[in-house]
């Protein structure tokens, strides 16, 4: 919960205070708009940001995916995040197969963040030495797919794959089973933009280690958060195309 009763005489009740994310985002995107930030420029680091605006590393993730949803910045890995170009064209025509996904994108999404979230959290502390290696080969493998510029939604799904597996608990693996490839929303959007854009891609992988990062180190709380982190953007992304 993120409400508060400030405690002032003759207030209207409990108020809801921003969330520290949103916070961040809201500076960011004003600076973007404002031209402080230009296009191609770099964004401070996560440890500026950390220490410019006193929060964790975890809300400064969260604040970049959601300016990555609405594509204001460009994450590069192994350099930085970087002010687009030009915002994110969401309002593309779609056909008529990719307008009826929508509402289904939207509902597997949401059960996904449920079940996948704590999948990671669960995965985090159980995982085996030979399971942490799974996770790790499979988002290797999604790397070596988007250097050849071959489709990732099958790599991408067996990553996810493989973290349901180190939970050591059938039904993760077996909910995910049951979905498919076609759990990767972007498989459903062929002609999105960035569907297919390596930079785009680059960033999905760039989050996937961060999920692998919290796993391999045996911490719960931040694979929980990644793992939402990850999924809440793309939630984000699928819910402007129903708008």
């Amino acid at each position: 919960m993120d409400g508060t009763n400030d405690g002032e005489a003759g207030g209207s009740g409990p108020k809801r205070r921003p969330r520290l994310s949103q916070t961040l985002v809201d500076d960011l995107r004003r600076r973007i708009e404002a031209g402080t930030l230009v296009a191609g420029a770099r964004l401070p680091t996560e440890g500026q940001l950390e220490a410019q605006f006193g929060v964790s590393r975890t809300v400064v993730r969260e604040a970049v995916a959601e300016l990555r949803a609405a594509g204001l910045v460009t994450p590069m890995q192994g350099k930085g995040v970087f002010v687009a170009e030009q915002p994110f064209a969401l309002s593309v025509p779609l056909t008529p197969s990719e307008a009826r996904n929508i509402p289904q994108t939207l509902e597997m999404l949401e059960f996904r963040i449920a079940v996948e979230t704590e999948a990671a959290a669960i995965a985090a502390y159980r995982r085996s030495a030979e399971e942490e290696d799974a996770i790790r080969t499979a988002n290797a493998r999604m790397a070596e797919r988007i250097e050849a510029g071959e489709p990732t939604a099958d790599s991408d799904f067996a990553f996810h794959v493989a973290i349901a597996t180190a939970t050591s608990n059938r039904f993760f693996t077996e909910v995910l089973g049951r979905f498919g490839p076609r759990a990767i929303p972007r498989s459903q959007f062929p002609t999105l933009p960035g569907a297919n854009d390596p930079q785009y891609m680059l960033a999905v992988l760039a989050e996937h280690e961060h999920i692998l990062d919290a796993i391999a180190d045996q911490e719960p709380e931040a694979a929980r958060a990644a793992m939402r982190q990850h999924l809440v953007g793309s939630q984000r992304r699928y819910r402007q195309l129903a708008r």
